[in-house]
């Protein structure tokens, strides 16, 4: 694997680590399946995408990516706590509206970007090399998240949110909402992806309706692969291990698409992913039954 390559890989691994920690939000913390971020990604992506074209600045036009993958989970938990839609099946009927509403956002089935300005512009006239500038922009905006998530999940209101997704029933005695905390979380973890989308659509030059299939793969791969690592007792920890995760995973990929001997190619990405996510589900309850053993 050559170096851009590495490089690249990192950079689209911390970008897919905002991906990870809106999984962890909705499945860990919430006990919430949320597919709603097969469609939130590329949302946050077109949505960023069409603000760049008309002339928006790249900060202003990510902040508005971030809200529209807030009301996509707003829109999923809806469906849930309103109407009483079993979560999982809530979160695959916005996943699919959203697909018609990412054309319809973009006029179009992809946009290029190729020459316009993204939040990565300004520090290019640093002195370093691009390759390097990407992955480590990216990198700091992920430290700030991930220390913002922890704060939120561990000040009152967070721990309330946790409590509801451990033992819904038990944290309703205790007198918490239960249903605002649900709202609540599913728009940050959605917001997060959003964000990630509209990232990933300026470090690639692209927005386009077809980047969110597989997403969840990749979020849910990142949360497993950390937990493996880190086995973590602490939200941090959690978090960082969805971004080391995330990282891990993508250079696997990378790896395993660039090693000539084992004759994969890039239509093999698919493959690749899922035999990836099923080493990283297995690889615990090997080490369960070792240590029962």
């Amino acid at each position: 694997m050559s170096e851009i390559a590495f490089l690249g890989a990192v950079e689209l691994g911390l970008v897919y680590a905002f991906v990870g920690i809106g999984v962890y939000l909705a499945f860990r913390v919430l006990d919430f399946p949320d597919l709603t971020v097969d469609g939130s990604f590329p949302l946050g992506a077109a949505v960023a995408g069409v603000l760049f074209v008309s002339g928006l600045d790249p900060w202003t036009a990510s902040l508005a990516a971030i809200l529209a993958g807030a009301c996509a989970g707003l829109v999923t938990a809806t469906l849930n706590q309103r109407f009483g839609i079993l979560h999982l099946l809530a979160s695959i009927l916005t996943m699919i509206a959203l697909f018609s509403i990412n054309l319809r956002v973009m006029g179009r089935p992809n946009i290029a970007l190729i020459n316009q300005p993204t939040i990565l512009s300004p520090f290019y006239g640093l002195g370093l090399p691009e390759q390097y500038v990407r992955p480590l922009v990216v990198l700091v905006m992920v430290v700030i998240a991930v220390i913002l998530v922890a704060r939120f999940l561990n000040s009152d209101f967070g721990l309330a949110m946790r409590a509801t997704g451990v033992n819904p029933r038990m944290a309703r005695a205790q007198g918490i909402d239960t249903g605002v905390h649900i709202y609540v979380g599913m728009a940050l973890a959605n917001g997060l992806v959003g964000l990630a989308g509209a990232l990933f659509a300026q470090t690639n030059g692209f927005a386009d309706v077809t980047t969110g299939i597989g997403t969840i793969v990749v979020g849910l791969a990142a949360v497993i692969v950390g937990e493996t690592l880190f086995r973590p007792r602490l939200v941090i920890w959690a978090l960082v291990g969805c971004v080391v995760g995330s990282v891990i995973y993508r250079i696997a990929i990378q790896f395993a698409l660039s090693a000539d001997a084992i004759g994969l190619q890039a239509s093999d990405l698919n493959l690749v992913t899922a035999v990836l996510v099923a080493v990283a589900l297995i690889l615990p309850r090997l080490r369960r039954g070792r240590a029962a053993a």
